[in-house]
């Protein structure tokens, strides 16, 4: 196995999802050496993730996942390039059905992870920790260990006076990957609770707001900001999404991307977490981060994706979360 030169990462699911299984990266850059290609197989967005990542060599897109490879040019692409230039190990995260013809059709030596091995995975263990059991048959218990999820970022110097940032600020990232959906976003936090927080902690420190262009409406619900707040919302590129959370001071945020992504690059990050598992769902705790999840606990939660979920008119696991609550996270860890 010392020999491989050339492998296949297909992770095709939300950014947060991408973020997890980077540890993968960094366990086969131990095992298998620095000069190591690693491919991937995303989604066109996620894979943003990846544009300024010197560690990745290729990035193979993939918009549609249930269309059939008859009639997927982004399949056909990557099952040609493999016949061309055979892999010689593939990882597989992906578990639904669409990806098992697919993997199926893929060239490689060795192929790991979901439809290639048994694969038990203990549900109480953070989803981050689970990621590393797709890959622990061709990787050291050792490497497996001191591997994390780890995201590229930018020199400070490039986004500071491109983003009027001061040396010291915090980051708020009000929205998740739910904000325009119909219906109760059951991840969110109270519209008031985050004006309320942000006129508090403006008075004392920069706040710079984060969020996805096409979350604009939502955020319009939140102003005017007071004065000492960078609104960025829409305004940057995923390299400079990563490099502005990794230079903050710390990080709040409801069960989203941005959590991640704090998590990956060591940032103190509290997470509002409601019907989410604070185990399971949470960023991924490391050695070398901190990650402060708050949760009420409450008997009906974590309900999400159950029936409990879908029965509920108010998501009190989130409303009752109240703003002196994380106020008073945050002061006593910054």
């Amino acid at each position: 196995m010392k020999s491989i030169k050339k492998i296949l990462i297909i992770r095709c699911g939300a950014l947060g999802d991408l973020v997890y299984s980077t540890s993968v990266i960094e366990a086969l850059r131990f095992e298998y050496g620095e000069d190591i290609i690693i491919d991937y197989l995303s989604t066109p967005g996620s894979s943003k993730l990846f544009e300024s990542d010197k560690r990745i060599n290729k990035v193979f897109h993939l918009k549609h996942k249930k269309i059939p490879i008859f009639f997927s040019s982004q399949k056909k692409a990557i099952i040609n390039y493999s016949k061309k230039e055979p892999y010689d190990i593939l990882i597989n995260f992906e578990m639904g059905k669409p990806f098992q013809s697919l993997v199926k059709k893929i060239v490689a030596n060795k192929k790991v992870g979901w439809f290639n091995e048994n694969i038990d995975i203990p549900f109480e263990l953070n989803r981050g920790e689970q990621q590393k059991y797709f890959y622990k048959s061709i990787v050291s218990t050792y490497n497996l260990e001191r591997s994390y999820p780890k995201v590229s970022i930018l020199d400070f110097k490039d986004i500071q006076g491109k983003f009027n940032l001061e040396d010291e600020y915090i980051v708020i990232a009000p929205s998740n990957s739910h904000v325009n959906r119909r219906g109760i976003n059951y991840r969110a936090w109270e519209n008031s609770y985050w004006i309320e927080l942000i006129n508090y902690l403006s008075k004392k420190i920069l706040i710079v707001v984060l969020g996805a262009k096409s979350e604009d409406n939502f955020f319009n619900l939140l102003k005017p900001y007071p004065k000492n707040v960078v609104d960025l919302v829409g305004k940057t590129n995923i390299s400079e999404l990563n490099t502005v959370i990794k230079y903050a001071k710390i990080v709040i945020c409801t069960d989203s991307a941005v959590g991640h992504i704090s998590a990956a690059t060591n940032t103190p990050v509290i997470v509002l977490m409601g019907p989410n598992n604070t185990i399971t769902d949470s960023p991924y705790s490391t050695p070398y981060n901190k990650v402060y999840p708050i949760s009420l606990k409450l008997d009906c939660s974590p309900c999400y994706k159950t029936e409990i979920m879908k029965k509920c008119k108010d998501n009190i696991c989130m409303k009752n979360i109240s703003p002196k609550m994380v106020i008073n996270k945050i002061l006593s860890n910054i």
